[in-house]
């Protein structure tokens, strides 16, 4: 099941765990960020989804399972959860070969990042701060 939660300041949308899934979540984002009208760099806030939602399926959802990305605005910050049922602790890591350079991309683009509890697994999120709707 895809389902979909639209309010005015959310968008949520789960995935199943296939690798087309990530780029189906950043033409998600990359229409929530157009409806919203943000004055945000759309390709840093593209490749956070995409790596994030990598993330989730290289390293945090079981076979069986999906992963949820939700973007909110809350003032003028953006935030992009991803929502796995994996265990372990996501951290920066250096790059080893092609590997290794997500959430180091993730840190050096958005404001803020971090890793929170979920039950089961965690919540991995990004902010971008500064963000204003344009008319």
């Amino acid at each position: 099941m895809n389902e979909t939660m639209q309010h005015p300041l959310l968008r949520e949308r789960f995935y199943r765990r296939e690798r087309q899934s990530v780029a189906a979540a950043r033409d998600f984002a990359r229409t929530a960020v157009a409806e919203w009208r943000l004055g945000v760099c759309l390709d840093d806030v593209l490749l956070c989804v995409s790596e994030l939602a990598t993330n989730a399926l290289v390293h945090g959802v079981p076979p069986g399972r999906g992963y949820r990305l939700r973007l909110w605005l809350s003032g003028d910050v953006l935030r992009i959860e991803v929502h796995d049922s994996g265990g372990g602790l996501p951290r920066v890591r250096e790059p080893d070969g092609e590997c290794g350079r997500g959430l180091l991309l993730v840190a050096a683009l958005a404001d803020k990042w971090g890793v929170g509890e979920r039950e089961p697994g965690k919540v991995v999120w990004c902010e971008f701060g500064g963000v204003e709707a344009t008319s």
